[in-house]
């Protein structure tokens, strides 16, 4: 019997404590018993996203929370720079158009991401009510300088919208002192939950911006969640079971600390990324984000390594998307995810190339990462 490992950038593991406070009976949503555990959550999100504003909680992915964003913060009548630097930045390029803004989309090499100058020199032109920009692009394993983009937007009128989607209880990560004016996350991510929570902090400039907009939507619209949060409360049903499991795993990260969590991610994904080489891989992003790591696939292998890796040792991993299907795989060092797994996994993987024929010793990519990892605290 073969015990399933998941090493996927969403959804990540689970932690049993987290399993078993969500099999716990089920109570009504609108009862002062509620209210008290979602104003818990709230504190304890506001202390991961390092921020003193509300963080709204919407039932849907990450997806509906950006979503959310975009539709009701960007100002009509002005344009909205959107980074596209891989599946999600074009996404959020292709809601933005959904909803009929006026898109300026920065297309960018897949591995790479926007550059504060970049922005810098767009919204010195003016006419800019937004940008959009992805943290942490899980697709290409690439992450931006979300401080320095944010110190650029702050000299204008435009908010900054970030995707923090695999970044947020992950990668350093401070609302306020950076001046982010909102910032979106999901619950299957570092955050140690399954799929249904998507997560909104939106600073005062931001609110101005939303007050200013007609909300296109019922659902999505963010005035609905300000004004039930004050309440303590969410603006339609509220998923009991997902709340309940998210207050423990807030307890848990907050218990680490979230700069120690962010320190042991940042070791996890070195560790692979000096396992890489060894292996005879090699690291995909120019600017590689800690949350997760894409490595190249040697030269003859495919998605086939993947589906080995998995039958085989119960490693699960993801691949490539767009024209990178194929031609590498992709692995997280989010939440629920420590050293020794991380080592087994790279274990597996070395005896999984060997399978197919690469040339690599196994041991060599273990040892390169237990140099890193002793570091571990």
């Amino acid at each position: 019997m073969i015990k399933p490992r998941l090493f996927t950038p969403g959804p990540t593991g689970v932690p049993e404590e987290v399993l078993v406070e969500m099999a716990r009976p089920m109570f009504h949503h609108r009862t002062a018993r509620f209210k008290e555990l979602f104003a818990s959550v709230n504190d304890s999100l506001k202390r991961v996203l390092m921020t003193d504003r509300d963080v709204l909680t919407i039932a849907g992915s990450g997806t509906a929370a950006m979503e959310a964003a975009i539709a009701c913060a960007v100002p009509r009548g002005r344009k909205v720079l959107v980074a596209n630097g891989g599946k999600f930045g074009e996404r959020w390029a292709k809601v933005a158009r959904v909803y009929g803004l006026d898109v300026d989309e920065v297309e960018l090499e897949w591995g790479t991401a926007l550059a504060a100058e970049t922005a810098r020199a767009k919204l010195s032109g003016g006419g800019y009510g937004a940008v959009v920009t992805v943290h942490s692009e899980t697709s290409t394993a690439t992450a931006c300088d979300l401080e320095a983009i944010a110190k650029v937007v702050a000299g204008t009128d435009a908010i900054l919208i970030a995707d923090c989607i695999t970044s947020a209880g992950t990668l350093p990560l401070k609302m306020d002192d950076w001046g982010v004016d909102i910032v979106a996350a999901g619950s299957q991510k570092a955050f140690m939950l399954p799929p249904g929570l998507g997560f909104v902090a939106v600073s005062d400039k931001a609110w101005r911006a939303i007050d200013a907009v007609d909300a296109p939507g019922v659902y999505l619209d963010l005035k609905a969640y300000r004004k039930s949060i004050a309440a303590n409360d969410t603006p339609y049903t509220a998923p009991v079971s997902l709340i309940r499991g998210l207050k423990v795993s807030l307890d848990m990260i907050l218990a680490a600390g979230v700069e120690t969590v962010w320190r042991r991610t940042a070791l996890l994904a070195a560790a692979v990324r000096a396992a890489a080489e060894p292996m005879g891989m090699k690291v995909f992003s120019r600017r590689p984000s800690d949350s997760v790591t894409a490595l190249l696939y040697p030269e003859g292998v495919d998605d086939d390594f993947r589906k080995r890796l998995e039958r085989r040792y119960g490693c699960s991993i993801a691949g490539g998307q767009a024209h990178l299907k194929g031609k590498l795989c992709r692995i997280s060092h989010m939440g629920y995810v420590d050293p020794l797994e991380t080592i087994g996994l790279l274990a597996a993987m070395e005896y999984t190339l060997a399978d197919l024929g690469v040339d690599v010793r196994p041991g060599a990519g273990v040892s390169a990462a237990m140099d890193v990892l002793k570091d571990w605290q």
